[in-house]
């Protein structure tokens, strides 16, 4: 389509809502991607952190009780 104006752009021939509408449901759909996966990173490494300091304490604990 070639548009005259910015107004008209806008308008995108009288189906604005529809195509704005899919631009902002595609926007907010992506948004909700990223935001669950940086979560869900923070969570896993997270866990991951106290699953080795956990093996840690025990190998620690381990050692103590052969010295004794």
């Amino acid at each position: 389509m070639h548009f005259n104006s910015f107004y008209e752009f806008l308008a995108m021939g009288g189906y604005a809502g529809y195509v704005w509408g899919a631009f902002a449901i595609t926007f907010i759909a992506l948004a909700w991607v990223a935001l669950a996966a940086h979560f869900t990173r923070r969570k896993l490494f997270k866990e991951i952190k106290n699953k080795v300091a956990r093996e840690q304490r025990i190998k620690n604990a381990q050692k103590m009780e052969n010295t004794l």
